[in-house]
Order: structure tokens, then sequence, then C-alpha cells
């Protein structure tokens, strides 16, 4: 249920007079929209610690990106014939977004994160990723004209505190490569910022489904090609644990958290489902320790508490 039928619920309960039970159903749909954006969240997450093990084997960028997409991109593939097939065609001019989009926002977005953690760790690397929220809201009130609550800007300012502080504490120990991951990747979240703000804006007439798939397509062919471009194909006969982290790459931090960061969209709008994402670098800071063996300092403990203090203020919208 999308945030205006929860509206239409509210009504209907106060004109009709009927059971108490629609202001509620209101608050558990806004829930429910809220912890599949957090459980997606938590999923994309996981793609930096992925990401790290799979540069062991001395692959860059370019081919870790190429792999991932090799493996999610069948599932894109098929949901989006099954919704060319089941909706109406698109229009040109959203054909034309459409493909933008899929660059912009997976394609872009992905490989300027990916860039980046050849220089940073996981947690410095999750903690720029969620500046995001900071890019929509910005565009949504200069560009968009949209209404940001008080408590939004409160949870915002909260969770960034601890997000700051934590960032500060990283970048004192990393060396002169930090600033140039730091910046590779802040350019994927300006990009992955104005991707959430047009699929908001598209997923009301196209649908969250038939939006993620053809995107998806679009970026994983930029990807793949990309590679064919860049690298020889010889590079596609990796140790046999690369096709494994690959397949876990493009399958639970790829498919499953992009569907639902979507249909979290669809039901809570772009800006709410960006910032309950940054419960992310808490699921980063504590998957890097347990599998990477990243240490996990007091000061981090202190800027966690502050993210999920941001989150908790969220929920209570």
């Amino acid at each position: 249920m999308s945030v205006p039928d929860t509206t239409v619920w509210g009504l209907h309960y106060n004109c009709a007079m009927t059971t108490p039970a629609a202001p509620v159903l209101a608050r558990s749909a806004y829930l429910g929209g809220l912890a599949i954006a957090v459980g997606g969240a938590v999923l994309f997450s996981t793609k930096a610690v992925v990401a790290k093990l799979l540069y062991r084997y001395q692959i860059d960028a370019v081919t870790l990106i190429a792999f991932r997409m090799l493996f999610s991109l069948p599932v894109f593939a098929v949901v989006a014939l099954w919704q060319m097939r089941k909706g109406p065609a698109l229009s040109a001019s959203d054909r034309w977004r459409l493909v933008g989009m899929g660059l912009l926002g997976y394609y872009l977005s992905s490989f300027l994160d990916f860039l980046g953690l050849q220089y940073i760790s996981v947690g410095l690397e999750r903690l720029i990723l969620f500046l995001t929220p900071t890019f929509v809201l910005i565009i949504s009130t200069l560009y968009l004209k949209q209404h940001i609550s008080r408590r939004q800007w409160l949870a915002l300012a909260v969770s960034y505190a601890g997000i700051v502080l934590v960032f500060v504490h990283d970048l004192r120990s990393g060396g002169a490569d930090a600033v140039l991951g730091s910046l590779l990747v802040l350019g994927s979240a300006a990009s992955y910022a104005l991707y959430l703000l047009a699929s908001g804006e598209m997923v009301k007439r196209v649908g969250s489904l038939r939006l993620v798939a053809y995107a998806m397509c679009v970026s994983s062919a930029a990807c793949i090609g990309q590679f064919f471009v860049l690298r020889p194909a010889t590079l596609l006969v990796q140790p046999l644990p690369v096709y494994g982290l690959s397949l876990v790459n493009g399958i639970f931090c790829t498919v499953l958290p992009v569907f639902m960061t979507m249909i979290a969209v669809q039901r809570i709008g772009a800006g709410v489902a960006s910032q309950a994402g940054m419960i992310g670098p808490v699921s980063t800071l504590f998957l890097g320790a347990l599998v990477l063996g990243e240490a996990i300092t007091p000061v981090q403990l202190g800027g966690t508490a502050l993210v999920l203090s941001g989150i908790y203020l969220l929920s209570k919208k």
C-alpha cells in the first residue's frame, strides 16, 4: 500500500466512522515500507565487504562489476520480458529516461563506488555513500519544491552527526589514497541520489518492477560492454571463489536490494527511503569487523548509536 492509499484509509475512517483499524493500517503500511528499505540497505551494504574479498584475487573494478552484472542480468531480463508482455508500451520519452536512469543509477554509481573501494575501508565507503539523503533532500527542496518535515530534518541531523563522527575518525588514519577514494565514492552517492529522485517520479506511472528491470538491464549492458572494450576476454576465467562471491554479489547484494528499494520508494517516498538506508553503515561496520577483521573503536560505536537514534526518530513519523 502506498502513502496516498494510507491517506485515503484515514479519510474513510473519519468520514464513515467505521472500525478504528484504518489508522493502524496507515501506520503499519508506513513501518512496513520502512522495514523493506532497511532490509534492502543492509543487503546492498554487504556488497562492499564482498568487493573487498574479491579484490584479494587481484581483479580490478571493471572486472568485478562485470561479473556482478553477469550474474544479476538473467534475473532482470526475465522480469523485464514479463513486464513487457504484461504492461502497455512505454512512450519514447520514458524509454530515454529509463536509459538515462540505468546509466546514472546503477552503472555510474556502482562503478565509482567499486573504484573507491580500492582505496578506502568498507566502513568509510559506506558512510560516504550515506550522504545520499543529503543530496536527495536538497534537490527535493530546491528543485522539486517538496516539503520536508521537521522530524525528517531532525532524524537526518542526528544520523549525520554519527556519520561525521566516524568519518573524521577514519580519515585521520588513512593515507593519501583516502582522499581519492572518498571523492570517487562521493560521486557515487551524488549519482545515486539523482537516480532515487528520478525513480520516485517515474515509479508512479511505470511501476516498480518494470522500472527496476528495464533500468538494470541497461546498466548491466553498459557494465558488461565496458569490460569487453577495456579488458581481454581471457579475464573471464577466474578461480572458483571469484564466481561464488560474484554470485553472492549479483543476487543477494544487487537483485534483492534493488527490488526492495524500489518497493520502499513506492510506499514511503524517495526521501524517507534514502534516510532509512542509513542503517547500512551500522551493518557494514560489524560485517567489516567479522569478515575482514576491521577494528571497531569506541568512536565508531558512538557514531553507530547516533545513526540508530536517527532511524528511530524516522520510524516515529
